[in-house]
């Protein structure tokens, strides 16, 4: 860990850290505590205020933490600490130290990386492929739900090393890369785990409210293509142009995915008739396979196709490819169809939200013809889209009108704007709701059979407790 130094009793030393841990209250017997405080937060780029962990290290030690990491400088100007010193890794910065632990781990390590970074779609490409290549018999690691900062990046390589894991229990790590502000965070994040395989999924218009320009977020996703290592493959989106813009990054090799242009990588006779399943003819440099994605939507048919090019640059064939992603899953609220007793289908895509994906997926709703009498959309305020946000909820509002949909609810802030639009587009059947709370109760009465519902808002909008509520109301069709 660096320069770290600590007063810790002879005896600690024979005990064997259990796990890792950033949170006092969920910290457990046998783990260490890293107490994270505002100037490691302000270092390592991320936005906003936040409590000062030192003040909890007492209540980590006494929930069984072994010892905690603390700033040298907080702990020498606090005599309530000093009296802890004997449990204490001093260090001048304790996410950078995290960080070093990690990223000893994974030298020691050694093996080969994927890195996946992109403005939506990272988190379902990650269980995409791992779930593929989990199929060839190789021993994945991967960041756990959407560990993809400064902080999860770290966490998720240390599970290496947690819980009796060894590295040796691992072949392959598929790590998401995030990032949020213009201070380098997947820059830092390479330096980490340095990616053998780096994966662009897309650019889109979030983190404006930070980054200010589109070519902006491009640029800080671009990072993960320059920290490559010597030699490592870029797999990128040909139907993204700021994406392709991106291989002048690397001298290395390149593979593409895409549906709209020519790509290494592609989908061809799709079939999107049945709802919640894409049927497609998988083309790859190593041949072609008929294949079938249980999920909805071609963005995520484009998650499963940057898939299939990291197990393509892996040298797995595509009839393999083709045969796990058959038995694929999305994620928890990144687009789970539910269908209820009742007869109405919820399409869950309520983790987060902005207007490409938004309207992605009410697309897919307009291009439902299956058993549908009406299409609902409940669409959360977008966040951090910055100077342009009120127009681009405007511009989804008549999009979402012009393509048909039945029903549109706004829920919070912004999504006002989004409601208006439609509106004035001719929508008739609108409605806002101030809070997430409010819609939920609202949609108890709404749902009805034949109904296919979209919801879908940025992460602190919590739109699933619209979805919680109704599945607190009705069974799931075979309960």
């Amino acid at each position: 860990m660096g320069a770290m130094t600590y007063g810790l009793r002879a005896e600690l030393f024979d005990k064997e850290i259990i796990d890792f841990s950033i949170d006092s209250r969920t910290v457990g017997e046998g783990e260490l505590f890293f107490a994270l405080s505002q100037p490691d937060y302000e270092r390592a780029g991320f936005n906003g205020t936040f409590a000062d962990a030192h003040e909890f290290i007492a209540p980590a030690l006494a929930r069984g933490a072994i010892a905690a990491v603390a700033r040298r400088d907080r702990v020498a100007r606090d005599e309530k600490l000093q009296a802890l010193n004997d449990r204490l890794l001093l260090v001048d910065d304790a996410i950078a130290a995290l960080q070093t632990l990690a990223r000893k781990v994974y030298e020691q390590w050694g093996c080969p990386v994927v890195g996946i970074t992109g403005s939506a779609g990272k988190t379902t490409t990650k269980e995409l492929t791992a779930h593929v290549l989990a199929g060839t018999g190789r021993r994945i690691l991967k960041s756990e739900r959407n560990y993809n900062n400064g902080l999860g990046l770290p966490l998720s390589v240390l599970q290496m090393v947690s819980r009796g894991r060894r590295p040796e229990d691992y072949d392959l790590a598929i790590l998401e890369m995030g990032m949020s502000s213009p201070t380098h965070e997947i820059r830092r994040l390479v330096q980490i785990t340095p990616p053998d395989i780096g994966v662009e999924l897309l650019v889109a218009p979030v983190h404006l409210e930070h980054l200010g320009t589109i070519e902006r977020v491009a640029a800080m996703k671009a990072e993960l293509i320059e920290g490559l290592k010597p030699g490592g493959m870029a797999v990128l989106n040909a139907d993204d142009k700021l994406v392709m813009d991106m291989k002048s990054k690397t001298d290395g090799p390149v593979l593409t995915f895409g549906i709209q242009n020519p790509a290494d990588v592609t989908a061809r006779e799709i079939d999107a008739s049945r709802f919640g399943s894409i049927r497609f003819r998988l083309q790859t440099p190593m041949g072609e396979a008929a294949a079938e994605l249980p999920m909805t939507g071609r963005h995520n048919l484009m998650n499963a196709l940057a898939a299939s090019a990291v197990a393509t640059a892996l040298k797995v064939r595509p009839e393999l490819i083709a045969d796990a992603l058959r038995s694929a899953k999305p994620p928890r609220m990144r687009g789970e169809v539910l269908k209820f007793a009742a007869g109405f289908t919820v399409v869950d895509d309520s983790y987060n939200s902005n207007p490409r994906s938004l309207l992605g997926m009410v697309h897919t709703l307009a291009e439902a013809s299956e058993n549908v009498k009406r299409r609902v959309v409940i669409a959360g305020e977008m966040l951090e889209l910055g100077l342009h946000e009120r127009e681009m909820h405007r511009e989804a509002g008549r999009e979402i009108a012009r393509l048909g949909i039945d029903v549109l609810w706004g829920v919070r802030g912004l999504a006002t704007e989004m409601i208006s639009a439609a509106g004035e587009q001719g929508m008739q059947t609108t409605r806002f709701f101030e809070s997430s709370d409010l819609a939920a109760t609202a949609a108890l009465d709404l749902a009805s059979e034949g109904d296919l519902i979209l919801i879908k808002g940025s992460r602190s909008v919590e739109t699933d407790k619209i979805v919680l509520a109704l599945k607190e109301r009705f069974p799931l069709a075979g309960q």
